[in-house]
């Protein structure tokens, strides 16, 4: 690298900590962001199971 590239102002700033309200605002998003994608997530499963169950009795019918 050359001396101009070290000095360059488009180098990462260091990020502050956050104080407790930040962190608690931070915290429940980061929740409700995860309980969003848990949510999805069964939904689909169920969607899946479903699915798969009414194929199940379309090819072994009762006898």
């Amino acid at each position: 690298m050359r001396f101009y590239e070290f000095n360059s102002p488009s180098t990462i700033k260091p990020i502050k900590p956050m104080n407790p309200q930040q962190y608690r605002l931070y915290s429940l998003k980061r929740n409700k962001d995860n309980a969003k994608q848990a949510y999805k997530a069964e939904r689909d499963r169920q969607k899946v199971a479903k699915a798969q169950q009414q194929i199940f009795k379309a090819t072994h019918p009762k006898n």
